[in-house]
């Protein structure tokens, strides 16, 4: 191993995860100063429901995609969206794995589940690619910031696919590149909109608390 691979692997990472773990303290610090208003409407619904058993229930939607007409009518799409997140997962434990735990990858079984999880992950970010280019409604909404992050997560699912053996029998051009990408992303991730699994939590439990005081949450599933 060079030392520029070692540098990429540990320090890098490490400056890295500080950064983004400043901006996110800042981020939630100041988040934190200001408190929900008041519910305004008077409880409602058949009084089965509270705002206990509503915010639950936002929170678990993401997991429920039966919940939602956007979900339960599109599977595909809602398929795209579990393999490209459970992608991102094995891409970020590989960055921890490869550094701090590499003989966890003597298991042919871990590297083949990684691969699956990463090489899917980048095939639907092709796809997502292709329809936020093509898709009239997808491409008039879509961002500058929405097609640079999702190119450079393709990419970067792509390098940790070729990441996984943690092998340099042919060279360390692959390791290198998914580490720099994995390190400009835990600084630039803070700064872009894919910070927004950060506020889900929060956006989450106000909107399940409001609806389950008012009846609305959990939805009941009419015959």
């Amino acid at each position: 191993m060079s030392n520029l691979l070692h540098f990429s692997e540990t320090t890098l990472q490490e400056v890295a995860l500080g950064i983004m773990a400043i901006v996110y303290i800042t981020r939630l610090t100041w988040l934190m100063r200001f408190k929900a208003g008041k519910e305004r409407q008077a409880a409602t619904g058949l009084g089965d429901t509270t705002p206990r058993k509503g915010f639950i229930y936002s929170w678990a939607n993401v997991a429920m995609p039966w919940g939602m007409e956007s979900t339960r009518t599109k599977m595909f799409l809602y398929s795209q969206f579990v393999v490209f997140h459970l992608g991102v997962v094995a891409a970020i434990a590989l960055s921890f794995i490869i550094p701090y735990a590499p003989q966890l990858l003597d298991s042919s079984t871990l590297v083949l589940v990684l691969q699956i999880a990463t090489g899917a992950a980048c095939l639907v970010g092709v796809i997502r690619i292709i329809r936020r280019m093509t898709d009239t409604y997808v491409k008039a909404i879509s961002t500058p910031d929405d097609h640079f992050s999702l190119w450079l997560l393709t990419v970067w699912f792509a390098f940790a696919f070729l990441a996984v053996p943690n092998s340099t029998a042919g060279g360390e051009w692959h390791l290198l590149t998914y580490f720099i990408l994995t390190a400009f992303f835990l600084i630039y991730v803070p700064f872009s909109k894919i910070s927004h699994y950060l506020y889900y939590p929060f956006t989450r439990y106000y909107l399940g608390k409001s609806l389950g005081r008012r009846g609305v949450f959990p939805l009941r599933r009419v015959n």
